[in-house]
Formats: C-alpha cells, structure tokens, sequence
C-alpha cells in the first residue's frame, strides 16, 4: 500500500513504511490484539530512524497507532512529529457506535464487515481468502476495540485528518473530533470514495500530503489552517 508512495512524494520526503506483524512478509507471525504493545514495538523499531525531523500517517487502526506513538514519544523521549495525520478513524476520544465483534463466529462476523464497508468484496467473496485473513482482522478488529483511551495533555503539532465521502464507518463529526486532540491547527479533508479512497483517491491523498509535508520542510506549514472540511 504505501510502498510505491516513494516514487510519487518530493524526494526530500523518505517514506519508512510500517509493516506489521500477521501481514505480507510477516504474514505467519501472530498478529497484535491489544494497542499497548503494538505501539512500544513500533516505538522501538522507528527510533533509529527519528534523529531527523519526521511526520506520521496513519489509516484506520494505523491512525490509532500513530497518535499514542505520537504521545509516547513526547512523554518517554521528549520527540514529536512536526506533523500527525490521522486517516479513516474517528476521534480516540469518542465511544464506537458499533457493537464489539471482534468475538463473532466467522459468519456473523463477515457479515459486520460487510456491513461496515470496511474489508474490500473481492476479499469477503473469497473463502480460501478469508480463512487466511480472518485471524488479522479479528486481530485488528481486537486492538480498536479493547482501546482503552486516557485523556492526556494535547499534541503539539498539527493534525491532518482524512476520510472518505462514503464511508459508513466514519462520520464526518467523528473526524472532526480530531480537533481536541492538538493545540495546534487541525484540518478535515473528504476525499472521494468509502473507506479504500487511500486507493481511489490516492493522487488527491499524495497531493495534499506533498503540499504539507515540503511546506513544513520549507517553514510554511500547509496544515497550518483552520479547521475545515473540503
């Protein structure tokens, strides 16, 4: 997914992409279940690369995992990222207005992610498929839904926060949440497409990115608006 976002970003940006356990490469090792652990591992495998100044992205459960990242550096290391943005999740403050299913039988449970529009149909249409990805997904589904959010000091950094224009699974009041959580700028861009436009809109995505990314490399932060929905 963010492989190739190399090849398309200003070549003064260097992508370190994250790959989690049960994925890809790592497709046997066991997935994390809990957001505790999953983020000291992270912590511990990106602090070698955190000397210069970095931002974070994070799309999903990834946008969970790079905001208590963002926080654990700043209270164990005294670091923070010039810039956070948060991607296809409400605001970590706000309860889930869905029921747990992390602890469904299998039909029941492909039934919510159909239902939550959230897992591609290419994939859910697939039996051998699914049997592989299930564990991952129940996994990735535990992690978000055990999350036990602490209210904490804000960040001091800005927020850009992504969703797509049909997503059921995120209200556009759940992303504009995201405000509480930085006492810097915080802004809210809609892209077309439901909770896969990281794909569908990846060109609007990389745009907007770019123009942040080399506007605070160049001391002219782009994230540095108000709060808005475009």
């Amino acid at each position: 997914m963010f492989r190739n976002w190399t090849r398309d970003l200003p070549p003064e940006i260097d992508v370190r992409p994250v790959q989690l356990p049960g994925r890809e490469r790592r497709l046997m090792e066991d997935p994390y279940h809990h957001l505790t652990p999953l983020v000291a591992a992270v912590e511990h495998a990106l602090l070698p690369y955190l000397l210069e100044p970095f931002a974070f992205f994070g799309h999903c459960l990834g946008a969970l995992v790079a905001f208590e990242l963002s926080r654990r550096l700043r209270d164990e290391h005294k670091l923070l990222p010039t810039a956070l943005f948060v991607s296809a999740h409400r605001a970590p403050q706000l309860p889930d207005r869905f029921t747990p299913a992390h602890h469904l039988p299998d039909a029941e449970f492909a039934s919510e992610l159909r239902r939550r529009n959230g897992t591609s149909e290419e994939v859910l249409q697939n039996p051998g498929v699914m049997r592989l990805v299930l564990p991952l997904l129940r996994a990735d589904f535990a992690v978000c839904e055990t999350y036990p959010y602490v209210r904490g000091e804000v960040l001091d950094c800005p927020i850009t926060v992504f969703g797509g224009a049909t997503d059921p699974s995120v209200l556009p009041e759940e992303l504009d949440g995201w405000a509480e959580q930085t006492g810097c700028s915080c802004a809210v861009q809609i892209l077309p497409g439901d909770h896969f436009f990281l794909q569908t809109a990846r060109s609007q995505l990389l745009q907007r990115l770019s123009r942040d990314l080399t506007g605070i490399i160049r001391g002219n932060p782009g994230s540095e608006q108000p709060l808005s929905t475009q």
